[in-house]
């Protein structure tokens, strides 16, 4: 046979797209098939037995239709499309899903549509019972609530709850998320079709499970009622409730079902009962409830009469299928909890060995821990040895200091009684020297007024002489105006007596001071040497008691005295008589080495420092009668040595 020839004898085909609830199947289809053929098609390829409770579904001028089974595809009202598009959905509902579902994949689809309407609001559900759907739901979606793995928000991405519950309460998704997920873990170990048998089951008791709504009227201008067909029988509705039927004909309570044109006629089975009758839309509408009632109440007389032996068959296998799934779950059950006690003990395991690493390091640990403590003790005890022998030899180096130390304090105090006696014949002398000086200001104010006098005197005898001498001898003074200085040397028998005797005087006067002078550099010289003996041995001592540590002891000696001992005061009086001589002799500065007055302005005066009780002390005596004094001064320094 030619090519030409089998082209000829291939039959023409069409393209038809069936979407089912989780997937979607394109079929090439004969011009010649009529409804079932293509129906039973899409059953082979799905794997559905239970045929009866479905049926292919398309859209025409915006009112949904099922495609009739006994007529040929393309001889039906169709959209006219490539592919013509169909969907595969329930047609009829089950009285008991758990009786009359026995295949796995009948109860998936029917789960599907169910869940979809309740999410659609085609089927009214309670807030509450949608939260515990919506937990069967995501139990046959995602199997075991397990915390670590289903984190906070897997539940985002999934519709759940139909938008009517979500604007009803003013919850967060996080909120949903949480009253979901509290009902999905007391689900757990239940499998996925255990699952949706338990949402179909909690589903089929709602009010609209399984009921197809049309609109009616019982007069043919009004359609104020809506006919509810499910698979009990035929109900009849206000239009807003769709809930509570005002009136119900049940399958078994019908006797006929009929139509003419838009008006459809219900018989009771029961004579005198009124028989009810109502006008719909259109003819369509008609055929569709009629259909559908035809349908269901077939499933009705099916449901009441002995099965087929193809029921038969299928409820044992399905039987078979469910022990054989309990098995397998009790199998996988006790194996899952094996497994799971398996797993507890080997991490009871593990961690019991690594708490006996832990331990065993620790007792390592500790055990050179220990090793190093006696070695530490060991040294510790060496060291303790060495430090208790120089422990025991600077107990001997102390109690022979101590018994030094108490030598010294008793050298020491009667040193301290030898200075003490020192210190108040210190306090005399500055007070005889305070006094002394005293009465030498007083005499050298008493010499200076002597010396003004005798000078004053001596000017006005110059000055005689010179008046004597011109009126007596006039060359003289001739001569003398041009020698003045040589006057002194004229010897004249008239004034010659008066110079002599003022002469005479000046003499005296020289040799007085001069005596006075010497008496008082002798004085002053024994008073120096003196000082210098109790500068050494103030210093000595002190010396000597830094040695011995009895500094702070001479301190608290010198506080018992008082804040001031009386001979610095007598210090700081001398001081006001340097001050009171400096007033009466300006011209002559006053130092420590030279005498006075002294005639050398090369000369400065020693700098006084100031010593811890913030005194200075300068003694100034004028020792005779002389005009020739010499300065002495006395300082007392942070050591509280008093030096020259």
């Amino acid at each position: 046979m030619s090519i030409r020839g089998l082209k000829k004898k291939q039959p023409k085909t069409f393209k038809v797209k069936v979407i089912t609830m989780d997937a979607e199947m394109e079929f090439s289809c004969e011009m010649k098939w009529k409804g079932k053929d293509l129906f039973d098609l899409v059953c082979r390829a799905l794997g559905l037995r239970e045929t009866w409770f479905f049926g292919l579904q398309y859209t025409i001028k915006g009112m949904s239709t099922w495609l009739k089974m006994d007529k040929k595809v393309l001889d039906q009202e169709i959209p006219k499309e490539d592919p013509v598009s169909f969907r595969f959905l329930a047609k009829f509902y089950p009285e008991k899903v758990e009786e009359e579902l026995l295949q796995e994949i009948t109860q998936h689809l029917f789960f599907l549509q169910v869940k979809k309407q309740i999410l659609d609001e085609e089927i009214y559900c309670s807030p509450e019972a949608t939260v515990l759907l919506a937990s069967y739901a995501v139990q046959a979606k995602y199997g075991d609530y397990d915390p670590n793995f289903h984190e906070p928000g897997f539940l985002a991405q999934d519709e759940l709850l139909p938008k009517r519950v979500l604007r009803q309460y003013q919850m967060t998704a996080d909120m949903w998320e949480e009253k979901i997920s509290a009902w999905y873990a007391e689900h757990r170990g239940i499998a996925r079709d255990e699952a949706e048998m338990n949402y179909l089951k909690i589903a089929q008791d709602l009010e609209m499970y399984g009921v197809n709504y049309f609109p009616i009227a019982q007069n043919k201008n009004d359609t104020d009622l809506l006919l509810g067909v499910d698979a009990k029988g035929i109900h009849v509705y206000s239009r807003n409730n769709r809930l509570s039927p005002n009136k119900s004909f049940e399958w078994s309570g019908i006797r006929n079902i009929s139509y003419s044109e838009k008006e459809l006629t219900i018989k009771p089975l029961d004579k005198k009962a009124e028989v009810f009758k109502f006008f719909s839309s259109q003819l369509k509408v008609n055929k569709l409830i009629l259909q559908l009632c035809i349908g269901n109440h077939d499933l009705f007389m099916r449901r009441r009469k002995v099965d087929s032996i193809e029921i038969q068959q299928m409820k044992a296998q399905a039987r078979e299928e469910k022990a054989r799934k309990k098995m397998e779950t009790q199998r996988l059950a006790r194996e899952k909890q094996l497994r799971e006690e398996a797993e507890r003990a080997k991490e009871e395991l593990e961690r019991r060995l690594f708490q006996l690493e832990d331990e065993a390091r620790q007792a390592n640990e500790a055990l050179l821990r220990s090793q190093e403590t006696a070695e530490l003790l060991a040294e510790k005890a060496q060291i303790a040895e060495e430090e208790a022998k120089l422990l025991a030899q600077n107990a001997a180096e102390a109690e022979q200091e101590r018994q030094r130390l108490e030598i010294t304090a008793l050298k020491s105090k009667e040193e301290k009684r030898l200075m003490e006696q020192k210190m108040r014949e210190t306090e005399l002398i500055a007070v005889k020297l305070v006094k002394e000086s005293d009465r030498r200001a007083k005499e050298a104010e008493h010499l200076k007024q002597d010396l003004h006098e005798a000078r004053e005197a001596e000017r006005k005898a110059k000055q005689k002489l010179l008046d004597v001498t011109r009126l007596n001898y006039p060359h003289v003074a001739q001569y003398s105006s041009h020698s003045p200085a040589d006057t002194r040397d004229v010897n004249l028998d008239k004034g010659s007596g008066k110079m002599d005797l003022k002469d005479v005087d000046l003499k005296r006067l020289s040799f007085e001071i001069e005596k006075e002078r010497l008496d008082y550099l002798e004085k002053s010289k024994k008073f120096e040497d003196r000082l210098k003996e109790l500068k050494s041995e103030i210093h000595a001592l002190k010396l000597e008691e830094k040695q011995t540590g009895l500094y702070s002891h001479w301190n608290e000696v010198l506080g018992s005295l008082g804040n001031a001992p009386s001979w610095m005061k007598s210090f700081e009086a001398a001081d006001l008589l340097d001050i009171n001589l400096r007033k009466a002799f300006p011209a002559y500065p006053l130092t420590a080495t030279s005498s006075w007055p002294c005639t050398n302005k090369s000369q400065q005066a020693v700098p006084v420092e100031k010593s811890a009780f913030q005194t200075n002390a300068l003694v100034a005596s004028s020792v005779g009668t002389g005009s020739r004094k010499q300065m002495i001064k006395v300082q007392q320094h942070d050591s509280d040595v008093i030096y020259i």
